[in-house]
């Protein structure tokens, strides 16, 4: 019986990739980018902490040197007035933004809509200083409203009067500061939403319409919650912008120390406290500015770090 033998044949080779110019310099581009930021970050956070070794050292063997007799006596007030004013500009544009990107990309007509937008744009482009201007003009407007909460509210801290009885003469409180920086962040959250929601799956809308859902039922089950993980990524940006601002808040706030009430004046910024003092220092004093700034830094980084968390388990529950 013959028996006929089977050639096995080794299996070809997969072809090669094709590499194009095109993709391999894209590729190598986008690598450098990112390396550069890296590095800038780095470098940064390197002459910080280089310019701050002065104010480690006198805070080791002579805190009496540095302001208010130490750098954690110095910079706790600065840390508390920086967080204080960009909470409360938060919580007030906050709302506004997401109503505004609301009303642009599901209720105003389709011919008005592109023009509030623009509107809102506008916003992002006024320079710091025009709000800062905006901002001394509007405080002397409000003082006979924070001498009403103070009479009317003062048994709660946040809008207690001073010793005498009375809030700040000028109006230049951080609540005053809050209020423009709220403004100031406004397009930037409002922007960013707006986008978000325009990228709704329009079959989603329709479905829930559909069903029968009225338009606010539908935003609420189709609109919102795609766009949670963007809303959060909006706000947490806004945070960033309010934590940072450095000139109109330095032109509003009127010098004083800390205090828990936000109709008297007081609560300084870090950033405002750079600006003001950053020209005429020297020495110790440099050291000690650009230390703050050095904190300022970590606040900022550690904010980016959570933002990016919770858009991360926002992601994940959507």
């Amino acid at each position: 019986m013959a028996t006929s033998t089977e050639v096995e044949t080794p299996p070809a080779a997969p072809p090669k990739p094709v590499v194009r110019v095109g993709d391999a310099v894209f590729s190598t581009a986008t690598l450098a980018a990112g390396i550069l930021i890296l590095a800038i970050l780095a470098g940064v956070a390197l002459f910080l902490i280089a310019q701050s070794g002065g104010v480690i050292e006198a805070q080791l063997n002579d805190p009496e040197a540095l302001s208010s007799g130490g750098f954690l006596q110095y910079v706790w007030p600065l840390v508390i007035g920086t967080l204080i004013s960009a909470a409360i500009a938060l919580v007030v544009a906050t709302p506004f933004a997401l109503g505004i990107a609301l009303f642009t990309t599901h209720m105003a007509p389709r011919r008005w809509a592109p023009v509030l937008g623009y509107v809102i744009d506008l916003l992002a482009a006024i320079p710091s200083v025009v709000y800062g201007l905006w901002g001394i003009a509007l405080s002397g407007g409000l003082v006979p409203v924070y001498q009403w909460l103070a009479d009317y509210a003062g048994w709660i801290p946040l809008f207690a009067p001073d010793a005498q009885g009375y809030v700040s003469q000028s109006g230049r409180t951080i609540l005053t500061a809050s209020f423009v920086l709220a403004i100031m962040i406004l397009p930037i959250i409002t922007s960013l939403v707006r986008e978000v929601f325009l990228q709704t799956p329009r079959l989603q809308e329709e479905a829930a319409l559909a069903l029968g859902a009225t338009r606010w039922e539908m935003i609420r089950m189709a609109v919102l919650p795609f766009g949670a993980s963007g809303i959060a990524s909006a706000i947490m940006l806004g945070l960033g912008r309010a934590l940072g601002e450095t000139m109109a808040v330095a032109m509003i706030l009127a010098p004083g120390a800390l205090t828990a009430s936000l109709v008297v004046s007081g609560n300084q910024t870090i950033a405002s406290e750079i600006a003001q003092n950053f020209p005429e220092a020297a020495g110790l004093r440099l050291s000690e500015l650009i230390s703050i700034g050095l904190v300022l830094f970590v606040i900022t980084l550690l904010v980016n770090m959570a933002a990016r968390a919770i858009v991360a388990k926002t992601s994940v529950k959507g």
